[in-house]
């Protein structure tokens, strides 16, 4: 090894590309293997809410995230009945990109150096070495790295050679996904950032993107039955619309207008005690996996990428010891309150009947938790542990 760091990262998904450029902005070299033999293309639309959206600015991706996305203010709120449902306005200093996520993957991927990312390596196994750690994946090829950076989901390899398991708790929702042509939508015109209806163990979130042309529509519904925790399951559009038969006009033409939806079980998990070893760590859905009512997985994970950019920065092979720990010091408390935010987040969002006063108390709670998630600057705090 040379002095200069060597960080293998597992996973291309959104938050190992984007770790990968922002530990190449700080002139670290980085190989990023990904078990997919070519760029992944499934998903439909995700949120950069204002926390990742300034960092992937400071790396010089301001312009193509505008390309790319719709760029929003706040969430608007109506019961299933579709009454407003007031909440405090929300700054225009810090918006969001509502994105398609095959088209913000193309835009990482797009972003790497050459010969960064490559493709058809599935990890096997991590295993640390005097010097650093050695890889193993399925294609028989072996890598030498500095530091290994398991980016590879729920389902990490990573994770478990660290030593570590998780346990899913159902969280009793079912979510669907889809996209719809926003001209088959008659209200969609005036789709300008996230809708979302509240409801009885309900809720249901339409926004735009692919700038505009289609409208991202996730459901959550009540469910006692047992399924994948992935995006690709085929869903049933007759039994989605019977779930929110009654509810406000939009929302039923939305279901209506779907041509095939997609589900999922929502699952939640502890935290981890630890995500790091001496030369081995951990991001995004492999170190903190969350539910998705914050809209925080990505932001997370890009966050992740950027504080280990910083504390990796100039540190000789002597270093990365003290320094992955600092990283998992820093990230793991942070995103453990995230995590139990974005619980508290879908709890608030299906509480319509309770009485007002519950209501509004889970409000407040969900409007300070999204001053402090938004607010929070990962390249701040982790310089002030240098």
């Amino acid at each position: 090894m040379t002095d200069k760091l060597q960080i293998a990262i597992v996973g291309a998904g959104i938050g190992g590309l984007i770790a990968a450029l922002a530990l190449r902005a700080r002139g670290l070299n980085v190989t990023v293997f990904e078990r997919a033999l070519s760029p992944r293309e499934a998903g439909a639309g995700i949120s950069i809410q204002p926390n990742a959206a300034r960092l992937l600015k400071r790396i010089g991706l301001h312009d193509h995230l505008e390309n790319i996305g719709t760029k929003t203010v706040g969430l608007s709120l109506r019961t299933s009945r579709g009454e407003p449902v007031p909440t405090p306005p929300a700054s225009a200093d810090n918006p969001s990109y509502q994105v398609h996520r095959v088209e913000l993957l193309e835009m990482l991927n797009d972003a790497q150096a050459e010969s960064a990312v490559r493709f058809g390596h599935h990890c096997t196994g991590v295993r640390e070495t005097d010097a650093g750690a050695r890889l193993s994946f399925a294609n028989g090829i072996t890598a030498d790295a500095d530091i290994v950076v398991g980016a590879d989901g729920i389902h990490s390899v990573v994770q478990r050679e660290i030593g570590l398991t998780t346990y899913p708790t159902s969280e009793g929702i079912m979510a669907y996904r889809g996209l719809i042509p926003s001209e088959r939508l008659s209200w969609a015109e005036d789709l300008r950032g996230l809708k979302m209806w509240m409801g009885s163990g309900r809720s249901f979130l339409c926004f735009p993107v692919s700038k505009g042309s289609l409208v991202n529509m996730v459901a959550f519904v009540p469910s006692n039955l047992d399924s994948k925790e992935s995006w690709s399951a085929p869903g049933d559009v007759n039994a989605l619309a019977a779930e929110y038969a009654g509810w406000d006009v939009p929302v039923r033409e939305a279901i209506g207008a779907l041509d095939e939806t997609f589900r999922w079980g929502i699952y939640d998990r502890a935290p981890l005690p630890y995500w790091s070893t001496a030369r081995l760590t951990l991001l995004g859905d492999a170190a903190h996996p969350m539910v998705p009512h914050f809209g925080q997985g990505a932001g997370q994970a890009i966050e992740d990428g950027f504080a280990l950019a910083i504390l990796l920065e100039d540190a000789k092979p002597v270093d990365v010891p003290a320094r992955l720990k600092a990283y998992e010091q820093l990230r793991l408390g942070h995103t453990s309150r995230v995590q139990a935010a974005s619980r508290d987040a879908g709890r608030f969002y299906r509480s319509e009947n309770e009485d007002v006063l519950k209501r509004n108390q889970r409000m407040g709670k969900w409007m300070s938790a999204a001053g402090w998630i938004f607010q929070y600057d990962v390249e701040q705090e982790a310089t002030a542990l240098l």
